[in-house]
């Protein structure tokens, strides 16, 4: 067993998570895949099998620990090199997960993962939340939204909370210091028809820690949001 292995094994224990072979072989590849093309289409700035197994795999696990169902249609926006997205859909087969992704290069990336990993049930999207948002058959038509992005809270909503459809959850991931961000996104919710349901810290076996902020979609999001490319990101709710 390699220290990939070892990394999640000893990240998923706390969690409650189960871990079985077919899923280790297929972090396996994956990990081979992302070390292989890492540099040409700047991935992630982790190097080696524990950081990556440490910082990006375990991290993604803790996802799990708020959403439960066992049928699921799910959107990570911005999904970068897969992070939460494909890892959670690697544990979870018969999620419908679709990754989002603004660039050429990881969305690439992520399209030969998913060949490679033989994995069904996955569409990769190139394009961004604002624009998604607005599109038939993506807004409010998914049960959970995902995010990992380094990017505010108040932001976040905007991006995910249109494409969660009514009674789902939008789900971030944040670090442990999130007090601030959850105060300042008061409006955010209420405009965009969410409530905080839910902020669950974990600690995982590896070391790592880190907190879920749940949203559930309690009423439609109006019209107008999310507002046009850039706009969330310069002038946040």
């Amino acid at each position: 067993m390699g220290e990939l292995e070892q990394v999640l094994l000893e990240a998923a224990g706390p969690l409650g998570i189960e871990i079985g072979p077919r899923e280790l072989a297929c972090f396996r590849r994956y990990y081979e895949l992302l070390a292989a093309r890492a540099d040409k289409r700047d991935l992630t700035a982790a190097r080696g099998e524990r950081e990556v197994a440490a910082r990006h795999l375990a991290d993604s696990l803790a996802g799990l620990l708020v959403l439960t169902a066992a049928r699921l249609r799910l959107l990570d926006v911005g999904a970068g090199a897969g992070f939460p997205g494909l890892v959670l859909k690697i544990m979870r087969p018969a999620w419908q997960v679709v990754l989002l992704e603004a660039s050429r290069k990881k969305c690439a990336f992520l399209r030969e993962a998913v060949a490679v990993l033989g994995l069904e049930g996955v569409e990769v999207v190139w394009g961004r939340a604002e624009e998604l948002g607005h599109a038939a058959g993506h807004r409010e038509s998914y049960g959970a939204v995902v995010a990992r992005a380094v990017a505010g809270l108040r932001v976040l909503l905007e991006y995910g909370l249109p494409l969660v459809e009514k009674g789902g959850l939008f789900v971030a991931y944040k670090g442990q210091k999130v007090e601030e961000e959850l105060r300042r996104a008061e409006r955010a919710l209420a405009v965009l028809g969410g409530e905080v349901a839910e902020v669950r810290k974990y600690r995982l076996g590896s070391g790592g820690e880190g907190v879920l902020v749940v949203v559930r979609k309690i009423g439609e999001t109006p019209a107008g949001y999310p507002r046009r490319e850039g706009v969330p990101a310069r002038r946040p709710l």
